[in-house]
């Protein structure tokens, strides 16, 4: 595959100052004009003013100008224009309007870590020590961005902009409401939602363990409660554990770990699931406004978001 990772996005929000200091203390670092580094894949988001809160630009690494040679080709075939300039191309997903710039970049190569010892039944990985995840007192750092989940009023047409044009492989499906694409190893960077109006679900982000997810969200929910949406619990289609807060712009942010790793398109057989069988294998059931947002009718009408 000559895509491999998701490399950076650009959101739009009203109110950046606000943001801003959500995305700081969800532990991403700041690194001078509204933009924001992970660990591993460096400076990975960019806020910018917008009228309402939406997704601008996706960021996709590719390996080579053959690679950009063929995503131009392709759009072509689905007669949707591209502009090529030096190590880049720039296009236009045609329902929502998101930039896409597709880039060559350098494939990110993150260090192995040792796996946390967990102990369990008859197996004691961990003798004579407290568990590492009441001993850290370090704050949470997202170690990348791992997908965007956007909804799309036309999901057949945003689907095959990313399929037939981009090149990004389909992992599962939920036939007619939502499609589940990677464009590097991990089970999915991008999910495509059938919506009411064009809007960013949600975005989310690595971290080490289910510790630093619980970890990560206690932080965030400490003084501001009313950031919390969805979690703890672990998702079945791409087997991530999760938690979900809301940033002050409506946007729904998510702390993952242990996602489905996809390194042999042969052995891999994607699934269809009906409805919303493969949300969730355990936890609380999502609340309806994480599966319909608050402020959508205010993004159908042009209206700001309520705060």
């Amino acid at each position: 595959m000559g895509l491999h990772r998701l490399t950076s996005i650009t959101i739009g929000v009203p109110n950046v100052e606000e943001t801003s200091q959500y995305y700081t203390d969800f532990g991403l670092r700041p690194t001078g004009d509204n933009a924001f580094a992970t660990v591993d894949g460096g400076q990975q988001l960019k806020l910018v003013h917008t009228p309402s809160r939406r997704l601008v630009e996706i960021g996709i690494g590719v390996d080579d100008p053959d690679d950009l040679d063929r995503v131009s080709a392709s759009l072509a075939r689905l007669e949707l224009a591209s502009e090529r300039t030096g190590n880049s191309l720039v296009t236009e997903e045609p329902i929502s309007g998101v930039r896409a710039v597709v880039g060559i970049a350098p494939r990110l190569e993150q260090p192995r870590i040792e796996p946390t010892p967990y102990n369990g039944p008859g197996r004691t990985d961990r003798p004579g020590t407290r568990a590492p995840g009441v001993l850290r007192e370090e704050a949470v750092r997202p170690r990348k961005l791992g997908h965007v989940v956007i909804g799309s009023t036309d999901q057949a047409a945003t689907q095959r902009f990313f399929t037939d044009g981009l090149g990004f492989k389909i992992s599962d499906l939920v036939p007619g409401m939502a499609a589940f694409m990677r464009c590097s190893t991990d089970h999915h960077n991008v999910l495509v939602l059938s919506a009411p109006v064009n809007y960013l679900h949600h975005t989310s982000w690595q971290v080490d363990d289910i510790d630093e997810i619980g970890r990560g969200a206690t932080a965030m929910l400490q003084e501001h409660p009313e950031r919390h949406v969805w979690g703890l619990g672990r998702h079945h289609i791409g087997s991530n554990f999760f938690w979900y807060l809301k940033d002050p712009a409506g946007n729904f942010s998510e702390y993952y770990s242990d996602l489905d790793c996809i390194v042999d398109d042969v052995l891999w057989k994607p699934e269809a699931f009906e409805g919303a069988k493969g949300l969730f294998n355990w936890g609380p059931p999502p609340p309806p406004s994480f599966l319909e947002p608050e402020d959508l009718a205010a993004l159908m009408t042009g209206a700001h978001a309520p705060r």
